[in-house]
């Protein structure tokens, strides 16, 4: 069957997040075009929808368990799509990604010790680890030739500390683009071994990888590595239903999978809406690996227009290779002391098109922008990007 990712579906007025929240800055949002938070604005799978559709019939929305079902499509999902042979005892459920890792770190790291993340990093990994009374370390990214690499000496220098407990980490990695490769999570997996410190993989990206790179769980490279590590996953990101509020936590230690199930509990985020597992059922079937593949040549195909239009009229603004995800990380550090702040605030005032600012991922000189969405849409906003990045420069 062949999707049609070109339809445009109006949201605004739905109470949606990208198209109606509130901007950080006075500006008539009837005129802005938003490719800031990351979501989609492609129509889910018609199969999810039809799931929905099927329970909402059903005239009671009480508490309901999450069944067996469930469970299965995580387990065949991953192992015929990523070659990852999950257990289902093993999968913890909770209303996200996010509560997820804030329960993760809660549940294994003492307050005051440190958490590892590479920088620049999403933007919510530094609250679930100052929220829980830790400290976050950063260890930032080698950005060179439009390309980011981690700093491997720097890395276990930072894992030698004892007060270093776990790294959360981001495969793939938000914001920049990349997918890593099957060595870089076996020296990961080594150097926190070696200095006992477990790592904590939020995948909720990985399956929007562009073509021609594969994702590698990082759970799946060895069983050493499946024993350091707790996942993180869901079908929210690459399906578009986050708004249906389930995620996994993945591990395969009885001792840690209990304590986050405690963590879970105290937290009151265990439980959740009769629709999320239904979603996630119908995504993890056949036909959602039609759309999702159909999904990730059409964003791949949204991020060559990025790349062409950017080379043509702003070369000077160079764009990270995008490997995964659909959020392009751009070098803005040719507007020299400009805050990305002030980037994103300005394009928005002027142009009426809403990024994301570097400095919410700890990185200056940086924005990102959010390609999920119709060509003609996304066309549209990126020339109001050129154009707003031409008038910073002054060259207009």
């Amino acid at each position: 069957m062949k999707y049609d990712f070109d339809k445009i579906t109006v949201r605004r007025g739905t109470n949606c997040v990208k198209w109606d929240h509130e901007p950080p800055v006075p500006v008539d949002m009837d005129k802005v075009i938003p490719m800031w938070v990351a979501d989609m604005d492609f129509e889910v799978l018609p199969e999810i929808q039809e799931a929905i559709k099927k329970r909402a019939q059903h005239p009671v929305f009480g508490y309901n368990t999450v069944p067996d079902e469930y469970y299965e499509a995580i387990v065949n999902w991953f192992d015929k799509r990523h070659g990852w042979k999950i257990q289902k005892d093993w999968i913890q459920y909770t209303l996200g990604i996010v509560p997820a890792m804030s329960a993760v770190v809660r549940a294994l790291v003492e307050p005051g010790k440190k958490v590892v993340i590479l920088t620049p990093a999403y933007n919510c990994f530094f609250p679930a680890i100052t929220n829980n009374d830790c400290t976050v370390v950063e260890c930032p990214l080698v950005y060179k030739d439009r390309y980011h690499t981690i700093d491997f000496e720097l890395f276990e220098k930072i894992c030698a500390d004892p007060d270093v407990k776990m790294f959360l980490f981001c495969n793939p990695h938000n914001p920049s683009g990349r997918v890593w490769t099957v060595e870089e999570l076996t020296k990961i997996g080594e150097i926190c071994r070696k200095h006992d410190v477990i790592v904590t993989s939020d995948e909720i990206h990985c399956e929007l990888v562009m073509p021609g790179y594969k994702y590698t769980p990082f759970a799946s490279i060895s069983q050493a590595n499946q024993d350091c590590c707790v996942s993180m996953n869901a079908a929210s990101k690459a399906f578009n239903v986050a708004g249906l509020q389930i995620g996994n936590i993945v591990t395969n230690n009885p001792e840690w999978k209990s304590k986050i199930n405690r963590a879970i509990n105290v937290m009151e985020i265990c439980d959740v809406n009769p629709f999320g597992h239904l979603a996630l059922v119908a995504a993890y079937s056949k036909s959602g690996a039609e759309w999702l593949d159909q999904l990730n040549e059409y964003i791949y195909g949204n991020y060559k227009m990025l790349c062409d239009m950017f080379a043509a009229e702003i070369p000077e603004f160079p764009v990270s290779k995008m490997e995964g995800t659909y959020l392009p990380w751009v070098d803005c550090g040719v507007l020299g002391g400009l805050s990305s702040v002030d980037i994103e605030n300005s394009l928005l005032q002027n142009e009426f098109v809403w990024i994301n600012c570097g400095k919410m991922y700890g990185k200056e000189g940086f924005i990102r922008i959010n390609l999920a969405a119709p060509r003609s849409l996304v066309e549209e906003g990126l020339r109001r990007v050129i154009h707003g990045l031409k008038r910073l420069e002054g060259k207009i």
